[in-house]
């Protein structure tokens, strides 16, 4: 086994500040609809409105460092290995099978990962992005806008892609289960490291 930087500090940066801000976002959502208290109102409504700003400034900031360093290749999607990868998550996950795929710097994401990040990347975000700047300055609108859209149908779009967001959220901590051990999928997003086998 060899000892690899998997994972650099500004990704690893980004991967936590991410993580709180969604939960954030989630949390004081969720109050503002009503589903449960923890915040007042108004209260809720600043928080949501910060940690999207915050959460925008981040994700530009990623988009920056994905591009100039060439990291944005590892979302590249990829037929290959992908049914082996799919059948490895519905039955040998639950067998005690060998991972199909075996990752290296050049190429953390199995097939199926590369698939969801690009859906996360490519559809959620940009519907969370379009939908919630729409919202924060409806009073902004032009008249062209107001005749065409309704602030209720922006609303539900928002509220969807937020769902999605807290599907995508939830299979993604329920995969980190799915190691050796219950950390070894969550100690390389803090340490950066990661035990590869050498022939890889």
């Amino acid at each position: 086994m060899s000892r690899v930087l998997m994972f650099k500090r500004f990704e690893r940066f980004w991967h936590w500040s991410q993580a709180l801000l969604i939960f954030t976002l989630l949390f004081s959502g969720f109050v503002i609809h009503g589903t449960f208290d923890g915040l007042r109102f108004d209260t809720a409504v600043k928080v949501h409105t910060l940690a999207a700003w915050a959460l925008i400034v981040l994700w530009l900031f990623a988009i920056f460092w994905h591009i100039t360093t060439g990291e944005w290749r590892q979302y590249i999607p990829t037929r290959d290995g992908l049914f082996a990868v799919m059948h490895y998550y519905l039955i040998g996950t639950f067998t005690g099978a060998s991972h199909p795929y075996k990752k290296t710097s050049k190429a953390k994401h199995n097939p199926l990962q590369r698939l969801a990040y690009l859906f996360f990347k490519l559809v959620i975000t940009p519907i969370i992005w379009v939908s919630g700047l729409l919202y924060l300055f409806y009073n902004d609108w032009p008249e062209t806008l107001a005749a065409a859209l309704e602030l209720e149908t922006v609303a539900m779009v928002h509220t969807g892609a937020a769902f999605g967001m807290l599907v995508f959220v939830i299979a993604h901590v329920y995969m980190t289960t799915m190691g050796k051990t219950l950390t070894s999928h969550i100690k390389p997003m803090v340490t950066g490291y990661e035990d590869l086998e050498d022939n890889q």
